[in-house]
């Protein structure tokens, strides 16, 4: 008989495989013992090492510990004091990223409106899931929220606008908050 260490139900098999020698054969437990060791010792470190590469994807999705790249800023489309205000600017950004472009965990010191122009964009503030974004759909990030956003395509560019008003010259990104 065959078994293929891949999958769970060969190791279920070897697991009830291994309980019944212990059962039937008490003299032969040493080596049972001997053989578990070897066999679940690098199995159990291959699952830590998944494990760990599950959390690191956690974190890649977050944009913890990543540089901002592919991110393409333009010259603001609108930027001008808000009339009958002291300090108060409102502004219009468009920004490209390239495929897999990321703009890694940051805030705004002041409350953002993303609108998607082309492509699919994927944004996350800390505490929540991802929110995919298609040409056409917005979504809003209050004052001071930590996010991400970035391009998931391999193919295609994103491109939004951001829509800020904030005390002048301070809408702007603050990254690795």
């Amino acid at each position: 008989m065959r078994v293929r260490l891949g999958s769970n139900r060969s190791l279920e098999f070897l697991a009830v495989f291994l309980a019944g020698l212990k059962a039937h054969a008490p003299n032969q437990l040493r080596s049972v013992e001997m053989f578990e060791t070897r066999l679940f010792r690098p199995i159990s470190i291959v699952t830590l090492g998944i494990l760990c590469m599950l959390q690191a994807q956690t974190a890649v999705g977050q944009g913890i510990g990543q540089e901002k790249r592919g991110v393409t800023p333009h010259a603001p489309l609108l930027k001008m004091v808000v009339p009958g205000t002291a300090n108060q600017e409102v502004a219009v950004y468009e920004t490209e990223y390239a495929p897999g472009g990321i703009n890694p965990r940051h805030l705004h010191p002041a409350a953002i409106t993303f609108h998607v122009l082309s492509g699919t964009g994927v944004w996350q503030e800390e505490g929540k899931p991802p929110v995919t974004l298609k040409a056409g759909e917005s979504l809003f990030v209050p004052a001071g929220m930590i996010h991400s956003h970035w391009n998931p395509s391999a193919t295609d560019r994103l491109r939004f606008l951001e829509f800020m008003v904030s005390e002048k010259d301070k809408g702007r990104a603050i990254p690795n908050p």
